[in-house]
């Protein structure tokens, strides 16, 4: 075999993957990810969420990009991105797609914005929303601003009723462990 240290990269298979399956039509990636065209492809992936302001956007041939241009700084207005970036990404996957959503690093811009749709979409509380995303993607954690924007977001939601009230003897606004 050979490759002295870099064996334990062979065979390729065992390479990390660029984006965790979040949800059934739903990834999350650092922005490595958009360039894993054969691996978008294989997935599904109809659109591309880019969290941010310099990251490349898709090349892969079908694959739409939404650009939510935010830094990953608390002081970032996320919040007012959230419903319509929310609505792309299910527009794209009741036509049958996916989507990839990313950001520099999938750990906090992109982590709250997929946070952010299992909410309105999938009818989760904050606190199982960001569990989802934190099982598919050990590494997520949303800046404290992010995390304080997605408890408004999820205070919104249920004034709307599109998502339930929790009990009152359990707290779903407590941030999330480090």
């Amino acid at each position: 075999m050979g490759g002295g240290g870099a064996g334990r990269r062979w065979p390729a298979e065992a390479a990390p993957q660029p984006f965790a399956r979040v949800a059934p039509a739903l990834f999350l990636g650092s922005a490595r990810a958009v360039g894993a065209t054969e691996q978008l492809t294989h997935a599904g992936v109809t659109l591309c969420v880019n969290v941010s302001r310099q990251q490349p956007g898709p090349s892969a041939p079908g694959v739409a990009e939404l650009r939510v241009p935010v830094f990953d700084d608390p002081a970032e207005d996320l919040l007012a991105h959230l419903e319509p970036t929310c609505a792309a990404m299910e527009a794209a996957v009741r036509a049958g797609g996916a989507c990839l959503v990313y950001c520099k690093n999938g750990r906090s811009r992109s982590a709250a914005v997929c946070t952010a749709y299992l909410m309105r979409h999938r009818g989760l509380s904050l606190q199982r929303a960001f569990q989802t995303v934190k099982d598919a993607r050990p590494a997520a954690q949303p800046n404290p601003g992010f995390w304080s924007q997605l408890q408004k977001y999820e205070q919104t939601l249920q004034a709307q009723a599109l998502l339930p009230r929790e009990s009152a003897g359990h707290r779903t606004g407590d941030p999330p462990p480090l």
